[in-house]
């Protein structure tokens, strides 16, 4: 007893892979107390609650199936729709909050596959101790100070990978979506620019939280997939969600929408092309090729 406590508050599929990470090292370093509580949005799966299921089988069924989780990682539930975001965590708890982004398909890091992360730590004192409790051989952590940028790399990227999925159902090929991701970067770097509280920093963006993010996203992402069967098959969003996604949530659509009224409020819709695209098909009903013309007509080629 004594070290550092760790929690784990939801349990998808990243807090789950997390959680894996988590909590076998937790359980070797003396800096941290060895159990970790999860904090689960109760469910049932199979007529069974899926706390009740994690505790005794140390297994996410639902979220991320055939992946043991360390048994130190036991479960509470806890409340109903927190916003894991930082400023309304901060806000509500009086607690410093840092940010970890980064090219991390939940499923491949819980297969223990080679990836980087990058973690958004204005104190790097606790910046080390974080890398500390994520880092193992085949999930490398940097530390950057810059964390509202991290974060905001975060919101963004589901946003282009939206379009890269408009993309790959209206049948455009790799040059399109290497385009859609350069204009995509760029705007996201404007944004952040204008947006973020301190200073940013274009290095932050060549970290795993920005290119290398935004890459994995826009090929392999859930924004992208539900993108690409909404130009295919014309269904909604709400509906493609339902279908297609088992209970879990798309982030790019509805951070548009939060964009757009951002960008209307300071007048500046017109420097953000790609953004204002994604959100006029997703929620105004403009045709989906509408994208492509963005994309011919972005201030960048001017």
């Amino acid at each position: 007893m004594g070290g550092k406590k760790v929690c784990i508050v939801g349990s998808g599929n990243w807090g789950s892979a997390i959680a894996k990470i988590a909590g076998s090292n937790t359980a070797r370093l003396s800096s941290f107390e060895s159990q970790v509580n999860m904090w689960v949005l109760e469910e049932e799966v199979g007529g069974r609650r899926l706390t009740d299921i994690i505790n005794t089988e140390h297994e996410n069924v639902k979220y991320l199936p055939g992946h043991k989780l360390p048994p130190n990682v036991g479960v509470d539930e806890g409340p109903d729709g927190l916003r894991l975001i930082s400023d309304i965590i901060h806000e509500k708890l009086g607690i410093e909050m840092n940010v970890l982004m980064g090219a991390n398909i939940a499923k491949e890091v819980a297969e223990e596959k080679f990836c980087e992360t990058t973690i958004g730590c204005k104190n790097m004192k606790h910046g080390q101790m974080l890398k500390d409790l994520m880092q193992t051989p085949n999930f490398r952590v940097s530390v950057v100070q810059e964390a509202d940028t991290v974060e905001i790399c975060g919101a963004l990227k589901n946003v282009v990978a939206v379009g890269a999925g408009f993309c790959d159902g209206l049948g455009y090929g790799d040059n399109t979506k290497a385009a859609v991701i350069r204009l995509g970067l760029m705007e996201m770097i404007g944004f952040a620019k204008i947006f973020c509280k301190g200073s940013v920093s274009s290095a932050t963006f060549l970290e795993s939280c920005g290119i290398a993010d935004l890459i994995t996203t826009c090929y392999g992402g859930r924004n992208r997939k539900v993108a690409e069967a909404f130009a295919k098959t014309g269904k909604s969003i709400e509906q493609l969600e339902k279908e297609m996604l088992n209970g879990q949530k798309l982030q790019g659509p509805q951070t548009s929408a939060e964009l757009h009224r951002i960008l209307k409020s300071k007048n500046v819709v017109e420097k953000f092309p790609l953004f204002t695209a994604v959100y006029r098909i997703c929620y105004e009903g403009k045709p989906v090729t509408d994208f492509i013309t963005c994309l011919q007509n972005h201030p960048e080629h001017m």
